[in-house]
């Protein structure tokens, strides 16, 4: 007669005890891969907001929207209708690619507002320069024609936007806290440390590999480490 055996607890505590191990080892991988996959998904989106971008110029004389400040467009509500939603129609709210999915879903922004209510996560490149040998540069507040920019392929438009209980969380176009969304002096760029509301930085200093995924001006997007994002990716006048 045939006997019948099953698991002892003893293999039984074995076999978890192994399982419990791999996945110990395989977490961290998994969680790599998860993040370059974020990271690859928010250079897609960046890239079809530059198409949205060049279809927009083609448009408007060459022109592309900058900074938010005033009744000057916003650049995400004046995409809309390049990328398949009119804004009579639709909700900018509605747009994926507005939001990077490596954006934090836990934690707090300006006024504790939770950070899974950003609708943007990109800031603008608002910054406008007397010449190549200003240092400082000023905001310009208004759209700009592309033949200013010289070296378009060398010239950040939008960037990964920094979270941090000092930088807003934006919930509407109307928002009055688009205006932080700008960039446009040394402190909002990664190298700095200051959390001030209006000086603090604005660009994200680890997003993405230590760094920030950004879209350019002639159209094409890329990963730029921390310490490579400098004032002269931002100059128009170069």
């Amino acid at each position: 007669m045939n006997e019948r055996r099953g698991f002892t607890l003893i293999e039984l505590l074995v076999v978890i005890a192994i399982i419990a191990v791999l996945m110990g080892i395989l977490m961290p991988s998994l969680q790599k891969v998860r993040k370059q996959a974020q990271a690859t998904t928010c250079l897609a989106g960046l890239k079809q907001i530059g198409l949205a971008a060049e279809l927009y110029a083609n448009d408007y004389d060459l022109f592309v929207p900058r900074g938010s400040t005033g009744n000057n467009p916003i650049w995400f509500i004046q995409f809309l209708p390049y990328v398949g939603q009119d804004r009579n129609e639709r909700d900018y709210r509605n747009v994926k690619i507005f939001r990077c999915k490596s954006w934090p879903t836990t934690g707090v922004g300006l006024n504790g507002v939770p950070n899974s209510r950003q609708t943007v996560t990109y800031v603008m490149n608002d910054w406008t320069f007397s010449s190549k040998f200003d240092d400082s540069g000023t905001s310009i507040g208004r759209a700009t024609k592309l033949s200013v920019f010289r070296r378009r392929s060398n010239t950040v438009y939008l960037a990964d936007n920094e979270d941090g209980d000092w930088r807003p969380v934006i919930e509407t176009e109307d928002s009055p806290e688009i205006i932080r969304m700008d960039i446009f002096v040394r402190t909002h760029l990664p190298a700095s440390d200051s959390h001030h509301i209006n000086n603090g930085r604005r660009v994200a200093r680890e997003r993405h590999s230590k760094g920030c995924n950004a879209l350019f001006l002639d159209w094409h997007a890329e990963h730029v480490r921390a310490e490579e994002m400098t004032i002269d990716l931002w100059r128009d006048k170069q």
